[in-house]
Formats: C-alpha cells, structure tokens, sequence
C-alpha cells in the first residue's frame, strides 16, 4: 500500500489431523479470501498442512509424502495473488524431518525456515519426530527450482524497501533469545511465527505481552499465527490465538476459539523511522544471512487502521488518569529538584485565568508540598491590561485563593501606555508590537518582583506554542524553569480537568472547571462586550490537529503526503480536506521559521517521547529549509 502501509493477515483453517489434501483445500480458500480483502501477506499457524497434532503420524511416509505434494499444489495457486503467503509443513531434509515455516510468492516457494527450538516438556514432544534447524543450510527441489532450508533468511520487497520479513516457529519465541532477534538485527521488519500454542488458563495474556513486547524490542511487527479448531483434543486444546503486534502495540488479536482471521495495517515506515532515530538499536549484521526478493505491486487498499485524534492522551478514562497522575509528578520533582539546588523558598507565576498558567500554579504547588515549603511563598501576579475580562480575572483571583498562594496585582495599562510614547507607537495600532509590548511588560515585572523575593519566575508556555512559535520573543518566552514545556496544549486540558477531579477541595475544582471552560486566548487585545475577542485556535489554527501533526512528525518523521492523509483519515467528521491542509502549510511554516524561539529556552522537564528542547530531542538549526517538507 501506499505510504508504508502494509495490510497483513494471520489465519488457521478448521483442519483435519494428517489430512493434508483437506487442509490444502481450505488454506487456498483463505488465500483467495484474504487476497481479496487486500492482505498482501499472510501467516497461517504451525505445521498447518498436515495439523500440529499428528504424533508418532510424523515418522509416517505417506504423511510426509502429501504434505510436500500439497505444498507444492498451495504454492501454485499464490500465482497472481500478490501477495507473500508463510505456510507451516513438516519437511524431510536428507533424511531428517524439520518443522518448517515455508514461504511462498507468485506460483513459488522463496525459502524454508526450520524451527530451531524443539519444545520437549510437559506436552511437547517435537524431538521424538524432529531435528533442529540450527546451523542447517541445505537446497531442497521444487519443480526443478532450488529452494534454500536455514533459518537465516531476508525476503525483501522490491517495491517497498522498509518491507523485510523473516520467519522464526512458536517455540523460537519462548526461549530467552529468540531468532527473530538476529533476524531483525540484519534488518527485518516485520517477523512471522507460525505458532501452535497450546491454551490453558492464564496463558492468553502471558502469550499477548510476550509477542507485544519482543515487537517492541525489535522495533517491529510481529505476527503470530496460532494453531486453532480441528487440532487433536486427546490431551490438549489449542484456541487459534493470532495476534498482530507493533512495537509493542497490539493492532489486532483474534477471539479465542472461534479461527477467526485477522487483519491489520503495519506501517514499515514508521518501524524504519524508529530504528533510524534509535542509535543504539544494531543494524547491518547481515553477513550469514540470505536475502530474498519478492515483488507487490502497491494496492489501493483504504486503510483499517486507527490514528488516535488525540496522541498525546490516552482515550482510556483509567490509563489517562494514571498518565496525568504521572506527568504532574514529573513536572512537579523537576521543580522540585531546582528549587532545591537553588535553594529557592519562592517562586513567581504570572497568572492569567488560562488554562497554561493554572497547570503551573498547580505543579509549583505541589512542588512547594513535596518540599514543606508554605503556599503562602508562591507568588502569584495577575497583570490586568487591555485585553483582560472579568471572568479570566475572578478566576485566577479564586484559583490563589482556594489554593492558599499569595495574590499580587499589579495593573500594566500605564506602564504600556509609556512605552507606547516612548517609542512612538499609536495606541490605536492593534498590530504585533501593540500585543507584544504587553507580554514583555508582564514579563520585566514577573523577573524583578522574583528579585525582590529571592525567587524563581515559573514558565507557563506550553509545547504546541513552543512547537508553533505561539509565544513573544523575551516576553511569555522566557522565565527561570518551564514546568509545561514538554506538555502539548491537548494535554494540558486534561491534566488540568484531572487535578479538579481529583481535588477533595470543591470550590477549587469548580473555578478549575470552568478554566477549562473558557476560551484559549493571550487577552492581547480589546474585548468585544466584556468577551474574550482574540482566540488563539482562530488564528493560529486548531491545536487539536497542529498536536496531531506534531507528533508524527517528531515522533516518526512522517512526510507531508502521508500526514495529510492520515489527518483526513483521523478528522473527517471535524474538518474538511481543505481546512486539513491550509492549517499543515500553517504548521510547517510557523514550526521551521520560528526555530529561533525553541533555540533558546528555559531549562524544563521532559515529560514524553516528544518534546522540542534544544538540549534534547530537537538540535534543529533557526535557519533550515522547510522545501523539502513542504
């Protein structure tokens, strides 16, 4: 698919034990049928020809002898598909018989895979018919073609270079170093296991973090496909178990007991962009393996997959909640460890009624708790001017009040009004110097009165203005420790919504609520009525989406095209197409040309896998090109 996406599938058949020309038959059938759902690979579970539960039927010719029939027969009918098919059979290598994982393209057999673990407990009992795949590297024949047996095996897509798949076989996983381990070393991407694991109670979710985590230690995608119905019952029972894992989310699992086939878009280009950026992540060590092409013409397949509208915040009520919980404690020890370095007994917020500056009052406040410094010592400063309402105002006022900080207000129209003469500026001119003269004022205020008390001035400017450049030069840019310079502005919302929630003081969680109520804006200008008339998402565009385009372009370094296209994907019920793009040109412009801004910040913690800090996560120079990505 386009873009990265690769639809892929994990599927049983409702077999028969040791009747590999039955199980043939239905194999063919879900290729035909996944083929047409657009699935251009897919795994089926461990030794699916003949049934993972033959036992001593193993050591039978005639078993072994349909088996390699039927594969050949299977292989054939890939012919035009378009589509790479991982297949399980028992093979016979020089008088050994091997458990295999076979792969298929296009009418051939690429390579076989032998399992290299043979389980050999409780009910297992593999070496009693098989031999073990390691160090083999032997050619078995096919309609006069060589195929390759050894477990060390690349097959590459032509047409999609980030696409590497390589095989391992159920057991290959449970062992404390498993082989997808090398395989993704040498560069695969995504790594199929046919699986046949048998269930009992507990086992699910031990086997699902077990395949979500190893993807994530490979930085790949993991696909398992587990034995299911028609698998002997004689002992045991097995549940047709598939998961779809990537890095360490699982995109798709089946119901248990029900051989259901499941689906799921991989995204190989994310998986590239992550091993890129990971440098501690090995790569290369490709010199023992063998690389197989394959060729997929790219399909026009739309896409399954879900993108969160919300990255930042879990759509879980519980996770969110215990995310919140965490950044505030991160926010909070970051503080807290400066004001003990500094040995500070105050600190200095400019509060605004907003929903930025309420998140930092609250983290400094529990900073001061977790140091036993008084409340009384956290200064907050209210700087009412010309663009200041009454509600944004009531609001801070009540917000010191239930929080037991000391209020300061000190009213900055004629301070402003000064400077305007001072520097020849028509007060009338609503234009960018008039706002800014504003915040730079607040600012030279918030820095002396931290003189006056031997304290610290705490920044309240969140990561998506820091992102967009939402901030003025030296003005609200600026303060000695930024508690909120990692937090995007859709998160902050929910930090604040969960702090009132969680609140056993009611009048606090009111004013709180309705903070959150309240339109985001810098109140730089007039209001209309007694009405905030300035809103920063009417200007500067909706946060919800420059949030979204945020981190998948820090995060994986997304393109332009594929951003678009997942936003219209992810927003189509909110924004047109046009309104998508003008707000991503929006985006690009505003985060390279303001740069400058994020070049020299304040000290402040890191909070998740993104953030724009110049000591951090972004040593981006002020004056790159954006062309490439525009």
């Amino acid at each position: 698919m386009k873009d990265g996406f690769i639809k892929v599938a994990c599927a049983t058949p409702k077999i028969k034990v040791a009747d590999p020309v039955y199980n043939a038959e239905k194999i063919i059938e879900i290729i035909k049928e996944t083929g047409a759902n657009g699935a251009s690979l897919l795994v089926f579970s461990e030794l699916t020809i003949s049934g993972y539960t033959c036992g001593d039927l193993f050591l039978q010719q005639p078993l072994l002898t349909e088996c390699k029939r039927q594969l050949g027969k299977i292989a054939k009918e890939t012919k035009g598909e378009n589509m790479l098919v991982v297949v399980g059979c028992p093979l016979v290598v020089k008088q050994k018989l091997y458990n295999c994982a076979v792969v298929i393209s296009d009418g051939k057999i690429l390579g076989i895979v032998p399992k290299t673990h043979l389980p050999n407990y409780s009910e297992f009992y593999e070496l009693r018919h098989f031999t073990t795949g390691k160090d083999l590297d032997e050619i078995l024949w096919f309609d006069e073609e060589p195929v390759s047996v050894c477990t060390n095996q690349l097959f590459v897509c032509e047409e999609i270079p980030e696409l590497v798949v390589a095989c391992e076989v159920c057991e290959d996983l449970w062992v404390p170093l498993p082989p997808s381990t090398y395989h993704a070393m040498a560069g695969a991407t995504v790594i199929c296991n046919p699986s046949a694991s048998v269930e009992t109670t507990t086992k699910e979710t031990y086997r699902r973090n077990l395949v979500s985590n190893q993807s994530a230690r490979l930085l790949a995608a993991y696909l398992y496909a587990d034995a299911g119905e028609g698998e002997s019952t004689q002992d045991v029972v097995y549940s047709g178990h598939h998961l779809i894992c990537e890095n360490g989310s699982v995109l798709a699992q089946a119901k248990r007991f029900t051989n259901e086939t499941i689906y799921a878009d991989i995204d190989v280009q994310r998986l590239a962009a992550e091993r890129r950026k990971m440098t501690s992540f090995p790569g290369g060590k490709t010199d023992d393996y063998e690389e197989i092409p394959f060729s997929l013409k790219v399909r026009k397949n739309k896409i399954s997959r879900k993108f969160p509208k919300t990255p930042f915040v879990p759509d879980n009520r519980d996770e969110r909640d215990k995310r919140c919980d965490e950044i505030l404690s991160l926010q909070s020890m970051g503080l807290k460890k400066r004001l003990e370095h500094t040995h500070c007994q105050h600190a200095v917020v400019g509060i605004s009624g907003g929903l930025d500056s309420t998140l930092a009052v609250l983290v400094t406040a529990r900073a001061f708790d977790m140091l036993d410094i008084p409340r009384k010592n956290l200064v907050c400063v209210t700087m009412p001017c010309f663009g200041t309402t009454d509600r944004t105002y009531q609001n801070a006022v009540s917000l010191i009040k239930e929080l037991g900080a000391t209020l300061k207000e000190v009213r900055i129209e004629k301070a402003v009004r000064q400077h305007f003469a001072d520097i020849g500026h028509d007060e009338s001119v609503h234009d960018v110097t008039y706002e800014n003269s504003q915040a730079r004022e607040r600012t030279q205020i918030l820095m002396d009165m931290a003189n006056q008390y031997n304290g610290m001035v705490i920044g309240t400017g969140d990561m998506s203005e820091l992102a967009l450049g939402w901030a003025t030069y030296n003005g609200d840019h600026m303060s000695m420790y930024a508690v909120n310079c990692s937090v995007p502005k859709t998160l902050v919302r929910y930090l604040v919504l969960y702090y009132a929630e969680t609140t056993e003081n009611k009048k606090l969680s009111e004013v709180l609520m309705d903070v959150l109520d309240t339109p985001v804006s810098p109140e730089l200008l007039p209001p209309v009525d007694g009405v905030i008339s300035q809103k920063t998402e009417d200007l500067v565009g909706p946060y919800e989406l420059h949030d979204f385009f945020l981190y998948y372009m820090m995060r994986f370094g997304f393109p332009k095209a594929k951003l678009y296209r997942m936003a219209k994907l992810t927003f189509k019920d909110v924004y047109d197409k046009e309104t998508i793009k003008k707000w991503l040109d929006k985006f690009y412009w505003r985060f390279f040309s303001q740069q400058f801004k994020r070049s020299c910040l304040p000290d402040g913690p890191k909070v998740g896998s993104v953030a724009v800090s110049p000591r951090g996560d972004l040593r981006m120079p002020s004056d790159a090109s954006p062309s490439a990505w525009i």
